[in-house]
């Protein structure tokens, strides 16, 4: 099994937050803005990465006939103003037609109710009920290099999706430390609540003194 594959089985085993993951990181990782248009989904997967630009669908359109089945559909916009990238038909097609485990998408959303109504897993910075343009467009050295900065960074990394958001696992952070790392975190969690709910400890003596290691408090 690949490695990317044991952290995500890993990490759905456990069912580790987004908080969870960002501590992990160090405080990092957060996709700043993105939240669930539904609360109640949980995903984590491998991301593919698809860029909106210069206001229009249309490379996202050409882009999505190369998508995988059972990735992240990360779309990220450049160039694009206040439109929503996509709504309902694309998210349809991106779902059923490509068989992608959920769709992340780092700019604004339109068919809210359409999307809920098919329960589909779908994070995004909002909603607008007015679209992209339609129309072919022509790229420029910026919008590449944004392209590239954007695929080298998300493309094969890990997407943590729950109801705060989302947290994205590098590609250079993704190894057996991370598993190991993963561990130590729910066991951690699990003692803090322990000395919290059950023996009756207050924050201060769990989470900053950490007397729970201290082996006559055991």
């Amino acid at each position: 099994m690949k490695i990317v594959d044991k952290v995500i089985e890993r990490i759905e085993k456990l069912k580790m937050s987004t908080e969870e993951i960002g501590d992990i990181l160090g405080k990092s990782g957060v996709v700043n803005g993105v939240y669930p248009l539904n609360d109640k989904h949980y995903l984590v997967g491998e991301i593919q990465y698809v860029c909106a630009y210069n206001n229009s669908n249309w490379p996202v359109h050409e882009q999505l006939r190369d998508l995988h089945a059972g990735k992240v559909c990360f779309v990220d916009t450049c160039f694009v103003e206040d439109y929503s990238v996509f709504g309902e038909l694309v998210s349809s097609y991106i779902m059923l037609n490509k068989k992608a485990k959920g769709i992340v998408v780092n700019g604004l959303m339109r068919d809210k109710a359409g999307i809920m109504a098919r329960d589909f897993p779908v994070w995004c910075s909002g909603i607008s009920p007015i679209g992209c343009f339609n129309v072919q467009v022509n790229g420029n050295p910026e919008i590449s290099r944004h392209m590239d900065a954007g695929r080298a960074y998300y493309e094969g990394s890990i997407a943590v999706c729950d109801a705060s958001g989302v947290v994205v696992i590098p590609k250079d952070r993704i190894n057996e430390e991370l598993i190991e790392r993963i561990e130590f975190m729910r066991d951690q969690e699990r003692m803090w609540f322990d000395c919290v709910e059950n023996k009756g400890w207050d924050t201060y003596d769990t989470v900053c003194l950490k007397k729970y290691l201290q082996k006559e408090q055991l």
